[in-house]
């Protein structure tokens, strides 16, 4: 969610100030991109992945301080609910095994936090949203102890002015419909976040071709058909988290205001197209400004902080998000994917990654890109499609017109990713091990949504009522995450 604020509430004048700041950040930004030296010469990647604390009877577990300090690595940290922690990866280089050794790494890692969290009676799940989520687990202390979090939630619904209604209905006519006074459904949403280095000059290129991409993302990945004991859409995290942040009320929305889970509307030049558009377009929820002048910074060499811009941004919620950063005093720029669920396994959370990566590679330096043949709108849909749908979507694609998720991937995008991974200096060996098993998830048609509902199916089918069947479901998926095996190999009971 973001780095931490000293306040919960802001003065008019503090806002006012704020808005002046974010302002001349967006000048020097601009400035910077004509002018400075940005580091964007290895192909560096990041990741975060956005964890579940459940208990011995597989419910959430609101006790992150307390697991936090049992696994007692800088690495994990906090996140919006008590019962959500975070991941973060430090950015490695992409070519060679990396993959491989990062698969060790990161499994190593899980099972020492896992083994310290369960010491504290918790243990960790990486899922896209937990099935055993009800809503009376929201009646409780529920936010973790941070006033960025805090500060979040009383600014989005000071900016609605009432309850948020939470209205998402699943292909069997399952639905949720419901108001909640606070953003606590939104903790339900757990992903994984990818970074990519780019060049100032290269990163519409790369944000476009992200954009295209992220309806076969979430088709080939989508992990989170359950929400509220209900059968949803196959990713319903996306749905969820569009409704549970939604700033406006319905007469806001009837006008076109813009939501700030935001798509997008266009096909972008420049980053600064996306920034600029964050500033004209939404208000701030954080108010927070630094003491930094980024003017003088600029005019003595010193890359800015851009603190407030930042700030901003991070509360504008692109599923393609453009980051600005710096380190050791040197600025950077990255596209931050955010349309992954978290899960099943590190096995298949480095397979959608090795995916998304492969593809970028070659969608972006194409000759004719994908974005020149394909509206916008086009693009949207087909996201839309894919949330709802999971690998069953059918979408409208370039030199294919109508096409299955499945079909798409295996004919089209695969080979894409096996051409772009080589021309970044993968070895063959992660191509094989990570685009094998996105092939596999193809032909078999099982990700994770598919097997947590025909797990329940056949669970309820046995007799079991559902929320029984939800409990039994997330055990068996627990214990199969934990052997590393992918999804499509996991049997059924």
């Amino acid at each position: 969610m973001g780095a931490e604020v000293n306040a919960q509430s802001y003065t008019r004048e503090e806002r006012q100030r704020y808005r002046e700041k974010v302002r001349q950040n967006l000048d020097v930004f601009e400035r910077m991109l004509t002018a400075s030296s940005f580091e964007f010469d290895k192909p560096m990647t990041g990741l975060e992945i956005e964890l579940n604390l459940v208990n011995d009877k597989y419910e959430p577990d609101f006790h992150n301080a307390k697991v936090l300090e049992a696994i007692a690595d800088p690495d994990y940290q906090t996140e919006l609910a008590q019962y959500n922690i975070e991941l973060n990866v430090q950015p490695r280089p992409l070519p060679g095994d990396s993959a491989l050794e990062l698969e060790h790494d990161l499994r190593d890692s899980l099972n020492k936090a896992d083994e310290r969290s369960r010491e504290v009676g918790s243990r960790i799940i990486a899922i896209g949203m937990l099935p055993t989520i009800m809503p009376e687990h929201y009646q409780r202390e529920w936010i973790s102890d941070n006033n960025r979090y805090a500060a979040l939630n009383d600014s989005i619904f000071i900016a609605r002015g009432e309850d948020i209604f939470l209205d998402i209905e699943g292909p069997t006519g399952e639905r949720v419909a419901t108001y909640c006074d606070s953003i606590a459904p939104e903790s339900a949403c757990t992903s994984v976040q990818l970074h990519l280095q780019v060049a100032p000059h290269e990163f519409a290129d790369h944000w476009n071709a992200a954009q295209a991409l992220v309806a076969p993302q979430v088709a080939l990945a989508a992990n989170s058909p359950f929400f509220f004991g209900q059968r949803l859409h196959a990713e319903t995290r996306i749905e969820l988290f569009k409704q549970a942040t939604d700033t406006r009320p319905i007469e806001l929305k009837n006008q076109g205001v813009r939501p700030r889970v935001f798509f997008g509307e266009r096909w972008i030049t420049s980053i600064f197209d996306l920034f600029e558009e964050n500033v004209r377009y939404f208000p701030a929820l954080l108010a927070e400004t630094t003491d930094e002048d980024p003017i003088a910074k600029l005019e003595a060499g010193i890359a800015p902080d851009l603190a407030e811009l930042r700030l901003h941004n991070g509360t504008v919620y692109r599923w393609n998000r453009p980051i600005y950063d710096t380190v050791g005093g040197v600025p950077h720029l990255r596209v931050e994917n955010r349309v992954l669920p978290a899960g099943p396994t590190i096995a298949d959370v480095l397979a959608n990654a090795a995916f998304y990566y492969g593809c970028i590679r070659v969608l972006a330096h194409q000759d004719r890109p994908v974005w020149t043949k394909l509206s916008f709108s086009a693009a949207a849909e087909n996201f839309d499609l894919a949330a709802r749908s999971g690998l069953d979507a059918r979408f409208y694609w370039p030199g294919f017109g109508e096409i299955g998720a499945d079909e798409l991937i295996l004919r089209h995008l695969l080979p894409m990713a096996h051409e772009g991974l080589e021309d970044w200096g993968v070895s063959q060996a992660v191509r094989d091990r990570y685009l094998g098993i996105v092939e596999a998830r193809c032909t078999s048609g099982v990700n994770g949504a598919v097997w947590q509902s025909e797990c329940v199916q056949r669970l309820e089918d046995g007799g079991l009522d559902r929320r029984t069947a939800l409990h039994e479901m997330l055990r068996l998926y627990a214990d199969h995450m934990a052997t590393n095996e992918p999804v499509h190999t996991w049997p059924l009971p």
